[in-house]
């Protein structure tokens, strides 16, 4: 065989592949999620009074007492920086992670000293993308003294909050009880 009749059909075939799975299948897969999807394929963007305000699917920097922290961000040079995307990869027995984790544990307890319950891990712990945007619901328990001496609510109020804001697994099965922290804000703020 020559040159010239194995390289014509190996073109074509690559051609013909680049519009089937470079061009048509994208378009096929995004047209069908926007149409059964829309919100979620926009990505489920939050908006308050028409103003956009975060995305459900990234976590947000919350600092103020009078709000619900989330997990900390492992992303580089400004948390929860899609665009950096990625966990630390520190291993449970690295320096680096252990310092920080104690540094996060001495924050927290500087935040609100009256708190003598266990930390949670995950509000003192980076997640593998650095954007989660959910808490377990122990995490936000753990800040509820916290958020309603700062907002002079009564606790059992901001409690129920919490409470009221746990999504569960998804059938009932897969997945675990988490606490959207966006959503819980939005929500505390509405009070």
């Amino acid at each position: 065989m020559d040159k010239e009749s194995i390289l014509r059909p190996t073109l074509v075939l690559f051609a013909a592949l680049t519009l089937l799975v470079g061009v048509a299948y994208p378009v096929v897969v995004t047209g069908t999620a926007q149409a059964a999807f829309p919100r979620q394929a926009a990505g489920s963007l939050v908006r308050v009074n028409g103003q956009l305000v975060g995305s459900d699917l990234i976590g947000q920097d919350f600092h103020d007492a009078r709000h619900f922290w989330g997990r900390p961000s492992a992303t580089a040079d400004q948390p929860y920086n899609g665009l950096a995307s990625g966990g630390s990869n520190l291993g449970p027995l690295n320096p680096a992670l252990v310092e920080a984790v104690k540094a996060r544990v001495a924050a927290l307890r500087a935040a609100d000293p009256g708190n003598t319950a266990p930390v949670p891990a995950d509000p003192v712990t980076a997640s593998g993308s650095g954007l989660d945007p959910h808490i377990s619901p122990a995490a936000a328990r753990y800040q509820v003294a916290r958020v309603a001496r700062a907002r002079g609510l009564p606790v059992d109020k901001v409690a129920a909050l919490v409470e009221q804001n746990i999504e569960q697994p998804w059938l009932g099965l897969i997945g675990e009880p988490v606490v959207n922290v966006l959503r819980l804000n939005l929500a505390l703020d509405n009070l």
